[in-house]
């Protein structure tokens, strides 16, 4: 009443209220009741309108779209993630002056409403990196830069990556998935010694990687930055890369099997790492996302043994992120489907999208395209080493 009273309105238009409860409630003001069939169904909709009232399934549409009418205005039903909508209501968000949340959709709409409005799609369309309505596959490349002793990444600079990808892609999408070409560079490497800084990791420079995230963005890819922590922590790392994590095509991966505890040194024991550590990463990377206003971002676990994630039950996936398991183990086909069928049968696995890695010198036999896709679940993260 006391916005009523500050607007100073010639007439209030009112629909789906008693006349009798209006003669108290609106006492102070000429009011005009509009009569509105409860029953009455709202058109399929046609064209656009300049202003959407977002609703849940719970509002009163027909009422809504009675008052909306005169004011250029109409009420849409929306639930879940408002990054997730149906093309047809995408279609009348993105045309419209102005979008309003109406309803109690969740905490999350009003920043997930801002993602779809300002219009930072991921490479190849979307705010959701694995949305159920759009089939999506990445395809990676892994290595450093400056070696081809790391993975075939190394083997070529980023434009003839680029290029190289498209052939080992082939055969990616025969479940009729969309590949989205990526890069997954060692921003972090493992190291014999423990360098000045005494963490037993090297840090590449921002400098040798921002060609490679250029190129990616140039070519609609997508960019996952791997750490190897040594002696020291995830997001201590993680935040050396920052203004490449503000970024919508770029992502995560954390490496377990390179986490040294204090007394440690590299290939003496395969690394490990709890729920905690990865959840401070989690927590920081989701709240880039949320300032930025960016699409839902990757986050990567590389995993081959169960001990190498402990409390793995533990890890926060929250809306901003996908979180993803990726199995990287190496050897005979058969030995690597028995490991990836350890690692997805566990009590926890439905909380995490899955990855699977090939090696081409590692392992005896590569795993063919079908090979890989009749795994279950399916692979969604395809990496070559």
């Amino acid at each position: 009443m006391a916005e009523l009273g500050r607007l100073a309105p010639q007439v209030v238009v009112v629909a789906g209220f008693e006349e009798q409860v209006l003669d108290t409630s609106l006492a102070d003001f000429e009011f005009e009741l509009m009569s509105v069939d409860e029953e009455a169904t709202v058109p399929p909709y046609e064209g656009s309108s300049d202003r959407i009232w977002l609703v849940g399934d719970d509002a009163p549409v027909a009422t809504l779209t009675a008052l909306g009418a005169p004011i250029g205005a109409r009420a849409v039903i929306v639930g879940g993630d408002l990054r997730a909508l149906p093309p047809e209501t995408m279609e009348m968000i993105l045309g419209a002056s102005q979008v309003e949340v109406l309803s109690d959709l969740g905490e999350d709409a009003d920043w997930q409403l801002a993602v779809v409005l300002r219009g930072d799609e991921l490479p190849g369309g979307g705010w959701l990196m694995f949305d159920a309505g759009f089939n999506r596959r990445l395809v990676a490349m892994y290595g450093h830069p400056s070696t081809p002793g790391l993975g075939v990444l190394g083997e070529q600079d980023a434009e003839e990556g680029v290029e190289r990808l498209q052939t080992i892609a082939e055969g990616y999408d025969a479940d009729g998935a969309v590949i989205l070409p990526t890069f997954e560079i060692i921003a972090t490497v493992a190291s014999a010694g423990p360098g000045e800084d005494g963490d037993y990791s090297a840090e590449t420079t921002r400098a040798e990687i921002r060609p490679w995230v250029e190129t990616a963005a140039a070519n609609d890819m997508y960019v996952v930055l791997d750490l190897q922590p040594g002696r020291t922590d995830y997001l201590t790392q993680a935040k050396i890369y920052e203004e490449f994590l503000r970024l919508p095509n770029v992502g995560l991966a954390l490496d377990p099997e390179w986490r040294l505890k204090p007394n440690e040194v590299h290939l003496r024991q395969i690394g490990t790492v709890d729920a905690e550590e990865i959840n401070q990463v989690v927590e920081w990377l989701a709240g880039i996302v949320r300032e930025e206003v960016l699409p839902q971002k990757l986050l990567i676990l590389h995993q081959f043994r169960l001990q190498m994630i402990t409390n793995r039950h533990l890890v926060e996936t929250p809306p901003e992120l996908a979180v993803l398991v990726h199995m990287d183990g190496q050897g005979p086909v058969r030995d690597k489907i028995n490991t990836w069928n350890l690692l997805t049968r566990q009590p926890d696995a439905g909380q995490f999208y899955w990855g699977w890695k090939n090696f081409f010198d590692e392992d005896f036999t590569i795993a063919t395209p079908d090979q890989v896709l009749e795994l279950t679940p399916t692979p969604l993260f395809v990496s070559f080493q």
